[in-house]
């Protein structure tokens, strides 16, 4: 996908993975880690604009709303979560709302916003062989 795009192939890349569902509910904080926020999207506690979605590879767009289903708030897990984000800043691209436990697409990521210290014109070259 991201060769076939415009731009480089590089940072088409990791724009594509920055947009993956488990990745965006680790950046607002839903999640620990990025295992955590798989097993969290694939065990159906995520909704993207109300509709539940339980695939980590799902791609977000702009102005998709995602949030922790309603009935999965009374999780523990959860309520903890819902401490430790108070203080969370959200990436550029993402806006977070600590009261209804959201967050919101505002724009695709660049490559500003994606702070992974990478070449990722060495892993393109890699898998173009």
């Amino acid at each position: 996908k991201a060769a076939r795009q415009k731009g480089m192939t590089g940072e088409n890349l990791l724009r594509l993975l920055e947009r993956r569902l488990d990745n965006v509910v680790y950046r607002l904080g839903f999640a620990a880690s990025r295992a955590e926020a798989r097993q969290i999207v694939t065990h159906g506690h995520i909704t993207v604009k109300g509709r539940r979605v339980s695939i980590p590879s799902y791609l977000v767009k702009v102005g998709d709303v995602i949030s922790i289903k309603e009935s999965s708030r009374n999780n523990i897990r959860v309520k903890e979560m819902a401490e430790t984000i108070k203080d969370r800043t959200a990436p550029a691209w993402l806006s977070l709302d600590v009261n209804t436990l959201s967050g919101t697409v505002i724009n695709l990521p660049s490559r500003e916003d994606i702070q992974i210290p990478i070449e990722e014109h060495l892993i393109v070259e890699k898998y173009s062989r």
